[in-house]
C-alpha cells in the first residue's frame, strides 16, 4: 500500500499537479495543510466521486476554510496514521508534544509539515515523517513530497524530490 505525502504547496496548483501526475497508482494521498486553494481545485476537477475517499487534508495555519480538521487519524492496512500540520504541537522546536499525542490517539506513525523541513525518524515505536515543502522548502534539499509503503514486511518512509 503506498502514501503520498505533501505538505505546504501555498498555492502551487503545478506542484500539486505534478505530485498527483507521477502518483496515480497511489492507495491514498495526504496534504497536511497550507494549500487548500489548489487542493480543493483538484478535488473538484475529479470526476469519480468514489475516488474522493482516498484525498485526505488537514488544515494549515495560512488556511481559512474551516471545514478541514486540524488533524485526522487515518486508519491504513493494519496501522493508524496521525496527520496534522504541526503548527499547534510546537513542532519547530520539539517533536515531544506530537509524539504524545499520536501516543494517546494510538497511532503509529506520525505525519506533520509546517517547518517545510524534510524529515524522517523513528521515536519510541513510532513513524515521523515531514515531507518538507513541495513548494517553499526552507533547507537545502529542495522542494519534495513523501510516500510510506505499508507492506506485510513493515514500513519504509521516503521523501522525494521536486527538482
Amino acid at each position: 500500500m503506498r502514501v503520498i505525502v505533501i505538505s505546504d504547496t501555498h498555492g502551487s496548483i503545478h506542484s500539486l499537479n505534478q505530485i498527483i501526475e507521477n502518483n496515480k497508482n497511489a492507495d491514498a494521498f495526504i496534504h497536511l495543510g497550507d494549500g487548500e486553494y489548489e487542493w480543493d481545485k483538484m478535488c473538484s476537477s475529479i470526476t469519480d466521486k468514489n475516488e474522493l475517499d482516498k484525498y485526505h487534508y488537514v488544515k494549515g495555519n495560512c488556511d481559512y476554510n474551516d471545514t478541514y480538521p486540524l488533524y485526522k487519524i487515518i486508519p491504513i492496512a493494519g496501522h493508524r496514521i496521525f496527520a496534522t500540520h504541526g503548527h499547534r504541537y510546537s513542532v519547530k522546536y520539539s517533536l515531544d508534544v506530537l509524539l504524545d499525542t499520536a501516543k494517546r490517539k494510538e497511532c503509529d506513525i506520525v505525519l506533520y509539515g509546517h517547518t517545510h523541513v524534510q524529515q524522517q525518524t523513528y521515536q519510541n515505536g513510532i513513524y515521523v515523517m515531514n515531507p518538507g515543502s513541495a513548494a517553499l522548502p526552507r533547507d537545502e534539499k529542495g522542494r519534495s513530497y513523501g510516500w510510506i509503503d505499508i507492506t506485510p514486511n513493515g514500513i519504509i518512509t521516503n521523501t522525494v524530490p521536486l527538482d
